[in-house]
């Protein structure tokens, strides 16, 4: 009899970057692929993002709504819901190891249900730093949690390890969000052109996610890059909302606001999904915003980006990626350099520290190989003086 490997996904984003992984674990002939889908695919307002998922060819095995809504006390009940719901679908499914991707608040309440059940986790993405989020904390609890962990860097396996992690289990895979630019077929520039009513390479891809932590309220630094996106009318903008992050209904009444004023030059969409969302990127003039695909994908379709305050604060970058203030004469000052020939001359060499080759299909030759073994008691691994 196989084992069971349940991959849970709760948003758009963490889907696009497990569909390859879910993909090679399906095929695989030594475990049984699982999936639950929870959180911000089964909402319209968000996209209803289930729906790629059966696209995709996953019939999911539970689906749970757990979201409240995007106050403090409507993500306390959220994450209230994830351990509760998914718990009780977790304890019918009875998998032999759950697979969770990332650094969110729902993702750390369904972790804290694998513990309560004895289920064993694969936790994907540990080891960043992202000092503008409580998302930080969250990743480092997962890490915890968890009894193999795959990074993007070497940096981020040495601090995995520095968190008590056995070395034997943490392994350097690269990211799956960029596998997907390397493998995927994406859409080419003339049926990109057929969803959009402007060019896409004179368009900004934007996404702003709300600023969990820091001094400066998060519609001011909203607002800085509004300010700056209505000054600059050289670009056309692509705006993706923001995901299901504290106040995040905040950014969303803002956004609708700018595009209504502009409506001539600002598409606003709930979801691209991954194709597109990848095709865009690969054709429009840059990626702007607070999003970690600007850092982590983006150089390796030799895209420029601007990344504005504190959120992504701490993650390896490249010299693709140009960090400014949530200012607006310092976003200003970014997209002059964005634009310039200079710049754009640079791209072609600039080299993805995250890219790494079959990265999903490390992970599950991994997950094969442990599973087997998973009663394996975890232990806390100190460091030596030479470490």
């Amino acid at each position: 009899m196989k084992n069971k490997v349940c991959i849970i996904t709760a948003t758009r984003a963490e889907y696009g970057y497990l569909r390859s992984l879910a993909k090679r674990l399906k095929q695989s002939d030594r475990v049984k692929l699982q999936i639950i889908a929870t959180g911000t695919h089964l909402e319209k307002k968000y996209g209803y993002t289930l729906s790629e998922i059966i696209q995709d060819g996953f019939n999911p095995d539970a689906t749970v709504p757990i979201l409240k809504d995007d106050s403090p006390l409507g993500v306390l009940s959220t994450m209230s819901n994830a351990i509760t719901k998914v718990g009780e679908s977790l304890k019918k499914l009875s998998p032999d190891m759950v697979v969770l991707l990332g650094d969110r608040y729902e993702t750390v309440s369904i972790a804290l249900a694998c513990t309560i059940l004895g289920i064993p986790i694969a936790h994907i993405g540990g080891g960043d730093v992202t000092c503008g989020a409580y998302d930080d904390m969250f990743r480092h609890a997962l890490t915890k949690l968890s009894c193999l962990h795959f990074v993007s860097c070497e940096e981020y396996r040495k601090r995995v390890i520095q968190l008590g992690e056995n070395p034997k289990r943490v392994f350097t895979v690269g990211a799956l969000s960029v596998e997907n630019v390397l493998t995927m077929k994406l859409l080419s520039k003339e049926q990109m052109q057929g969803q959009f009513d402007f060019p896409i390479e004179d368009s900004l891809l934007a996404t702003f996610h709300p600023v969990t932590m820091g001094r400066s309220s998060q519609e001011k630094q909203f607002n800085e890059l509004l300010s700056a996106l209505q000054t600059q009318q050289k670009y056309n903008v692509i705006f993706t909302r923001p995901n299901a992050d504290t106040d995040r209904s905040a950014l969303d009444k803002m956004l609708n606001v700018f595009a209504k004023k502009n409506l001539k030059r600002v598409k606003v969409v709930d979801s691209l999904g991954i194709v597109s969302y990848l095709s865009v990127m690969k054709y429009c003039a840059g990626v702007i915003g607070n999003s970690s695909s600007g850092i982590v994908e983006a150089p390796s379709l030799k895209k420029g980006s601007i990344d504005i305050g504190n959120r992504q604060k701490g993650r390896i970058s490249a010299g693709s990626v140009i960090h400014c203030p949530a200012k607006r004469i310092e976003i200003l000052k970014a997209l002059d350099v964005l634009g310039s020939d200079k710049f754009q001359k640079g791209l072609k060499s600039v080299v993805n520290m995250y890219e790494k080759r079959n990265t999903s299909q490390k992970i599950v030759k991994v997950i094969e190989d442990y599973i087997d073994r998973k009663s394996e008691i975890k232990e806390f691994y100190d460091l030596r003086g030479d470490q």
